[in-house]
């Protein structure tokens, strides 16, 4: 069976929105989420410490690619593109914290576990925009750089060329200034901070998140 393709209309179909929405809600469990909500855009905190913490102390992803600060979109711009939405889906998945810990044995887990948060992104952004909310977009976990170009010297983008994976890359939700720990808080559901100095067997759980603002 084909993609279901719905004819444009002027209302982006407003009078299914809420069935789309959760219609894709229980599609981010279905392709690997542990926890997904919809929200109201109004309920997506963008503050610009978080992008504060890209540079002190300084990211390894910091202006490493297209998709990371300063590079990519500003919280300041976020929040006045947010004004015109009005709906979003948002989803977390859990993981091994030493994932998120970066230790070395544990890369391969990694890089699949970043790559999935990627993919469910894209994967309901493409249905919203399919079902007619064709100004949906999302965003991610993590550096794109590191979870899809880790092994390659240069972020092509960046350099003006064209992006390697051009349909699925994009900026993390934390890169353009999305309180990623106040939203999952918010909705009650368990995170933990993890740093460098962090220990695995210290922390319950990680956690990586991704959303998607619908219309």
């Amino acid at each position: 069976m084909g993609k279901r393709i719905e004819r444009i209309k002027v209302d982006m179909n407003e009078g299914r929105l809420e069935e789309d929405l959760e219609r894709y809600r229980q599609k981010t469990l279905e392709l690997g989420a542990n926890s997904a909500a919809v929200l109201g855009a109004d309920e997506i905190p963008v503050d610009e410490r978080v992008t504060l913490k890209c540079r002190i102390p300084r990211c390894f992803g910091y202006g490493a690619c297209v998709h990371c600060p300063p590079n990519t979109l500003k919280p300041l711009e976020l929040r006045e593109l947010l004004r015109k939405y009005r709906k979003a889906v948002f989803f977390t998945k859990d993981v091994p914290p030493e994932i998120i810990i970066r230790d070395r044995a544990t890369i391969k887990e990694r890089v699949e576990a970043y790559q999935n948060i990627f993919k469910i992104v894209s994967e309901i952004e493409s249905m919203a925009f399919y079902d007619g909310h064709y100004l949906a977009f999302g965003f991610a976990s993590g550096s794109c750089r590191h979870t899809y170009c880790g092994q390659q010297k240069n972020c092509l983008a960046l350099e003006g060329e064209k992006c390697r994976f051009s349909l699925i890359s994009r900026p993390s939700m934390e890169a353009v200034g999305i309180d990623v720990y106040r939203m999952v808080a918010m909705l009650d559901w368990d995170i933990y901070p993890i740093g460098s100095g962090a220990k695995a067997e210290d922390i319950p759980k990680g956690t990586l998140a991704g959303i998607v603002i619908v219309q």
